[in-house]
C-alpha cells in the first residue's frame, strides 16, 4: 500500500496518507491510456468545418460554351471542381468526432494515470485547502510552501469558488474537481495537488 506525505498549507509534513492499492498502485496500461486520451481529444473537436460542393456554390447554372466546335475542352458548369471558384471534391462537412470508450476502460485509464503520478512523486496531498478570501497572492504562497512549480492541477472533492478564483490568474495552474478531472488533463499537468477528502472520493468511486 503506497504512502505519501500529508502536508498542510504551510508546507509542513504532518503525517502520512495510505493510498489504496487498487487505485493508486496499479500497473499503468499504456494502450488504455492512449485509447482514452485519443477519445477525449477527439471529443474536444467542434466538428463545425464545412466546404461547399459543386452543388452548393453559387452560380454555374448555364453551360459556359457549346459542347463542340470551339476547340476548347467541353465544360458544363463554371462551378466544376477544376475551375477557380468551383466546388470542393469530398470537402469537410460538419460531423461528430466523439468516440465510444467503455466505462471499465475509462476507469482503468484513470487509475493508471493516478498511479503514475504517485510513482513519480508528483502527487501532493493536503489535509485541507481553503482561503479566507479571493486573493491570488494567497494561492501563490500556498504553492510556494508546497515547493511545486510548472503546470499544476489542483483537484478538490467539490467546487470551491474562492480557491478557483484565487488560482485563475496564475499561469499554468488550474482548479478542478474529482468528477471533472479527465485522464488527458491529469497527464499534461506536471504535478497534481489534492486533499485527503478528494483521495477518499477517488478510492470510493474507483476502488
Amino acid at each position: 500500500m503506497p504512502k505519501v506525505a500529508l502536508m498542510n498549507q504551510a508546507g509542513q509534513n504532518i503525517g502520512k496518507v495510505e493510498l489504496s492499492d487498487s487505485v493508486f498502485a496499479v500497473e499503468p496500461n499504456q494502450q488504455v491510456l492512449y485509447d482514452v486520451v485519443k477519445a477525449q481529444r477527439a471529443a474536444m473537436r467542434q466538428g463545425t468545418h464545412k466546404a461547399k460542393s459543386r452543388g452548393e456554390v453559387r452560380g454555374g447554372g448555364r453551360k459556359p460554351w457549346k459542347q463542340k466546335g470551339t476547340g476548347r475542352a467541353r465544360s458544363g458548369s463554371t462551378r466544376s471542381p477544376i475551375w477557380v471558384g468551383g466546388g470542393v471534391v469530398f470537402g469537410p462537412t460538419p460531423r461528430d468526432y466523439s468516440m465510444k470508450v467503455n466505462k471499465k476502460v475509462r476507469r482503468l485509464a484513470l487509475k493508471s494515470v493516478l498511479s503514475m503520478k504517485v510513482n513519480d512523486d508528483k502527487f501532493k496531498v493536503l489535509d485541507n485547502l481553503s482561503l479566507e478570501s479571493v486573493q491570488t497572492k494567497g494561492m501563490v504562497e500556498v504553492l510556494n510552501n508546497l515547493n511545486v512549480t510548472g503546470k499544476i492541477m489542483i483537484v478538490l472533492p467539490d467546487n470551491n469558488e474562492t480557491v478557483a478564483l484565487s488560482a485563475r490568474n496564475i499561469p499554468g495552474v488550474t482548479v478542478t474537481t474529482v468528477s471533472h478531472a479527465s485522464v488527458y488533463e491529469l497527464m499534461i499537468f506536471k504535478t497534481v495537488v489534492t486533499t485527503v477528502d478528494a483521495v477518499k472520493l477517488y478510492e470510493e468511486v474507483l476502488g
